[in-house]
């Protein structure tokens, strides 16, 4: 399966943040709905599904370095033009690629505010936005592919072998109150586990 296809975006810091996403398209919370004292974490997790094989680990550090210059390149465009960062704009963008999302469903209308909430379009515009308006220093950092024996047994499954691109709005990981950006995102992936199998 090529990396593109076998690759996922998100954001796990903070972890409410899909929840506030709808309630800001809904109205009911403004711009910023992100404080200023609160660390962003997005990560782009490649080879999803089948780990990311020794002979496209160069393909995956390509598209990753490409992922990271995409979303600088958002963050200078934001930068250079404060109204995009209007509240009636940013909502008027949401909306949009929501019905996007809807349009993409084929008729399968179940858990689409989720989808919505979990877009990666929507969700890169969050990081991008929020660097933005508070002017914040922001870095990327590329792992793996993952070993297995330096994981916790509840994200194994979904990390060994795979390559892992995370952004924070921090200048380095040093700013960071951890020794790695890896480590919250751990974390954050065995809760999702643990919480899916508690359902």
């Amino acid at each position: 399966m090529p990396i593109l296809a076998d690759s996922y975006m998100g954001v796990f810091m903070p972890a409410d943040l899909p929840r506030r996403v709808m309630e800001f398209m809904a109205g009911r919370t403004g711009f910023p709905f992100i404080k200023r004292d609160e660390l962003i974490g997005i990560f782009y997790l490649f080879g999803k599904d089948q780990g990311v094989p020794e002979a496209e680990v160069a393909q995956a550090s390509g598209l990753a370095q490409k992922t990271a210059e995409r979303v600088a390149a958002d963050i200078r465009l934001y930068r250079m033009t404060p109204a995009k960062l209007e509240p009636a704009f940013t909502r008027q963008n949401y909306t949009k690629r929501s019905l996007q999302v809807v349009v993409d469903s084929a008729g399968d209308f179940t858990e689409v505010d989720r989808r919505v909430a979990a877009d990666p379009a929507i969700l890169a515009d969050c990081f991008a936005q929020h660097v933005s308006h508070y002017h914040q220093d922001f870095f990327f950092e590329l792992f793996g592919p993952i070993e297995s024996g330096l994981l916790p047994e509840n994200a194994r499954t979904r990390l060994a072998k795979r390559m892992v691109l995370i952004g924070c709005n921090a200048k380095d990981r040093k700013a960071l109150p951890y020794p790695s950006p890896l480590e919250p995102f751990i974390q954050w992936i065995g809760a999702q586990k643990d919480a899916g199998a508690a359902r």
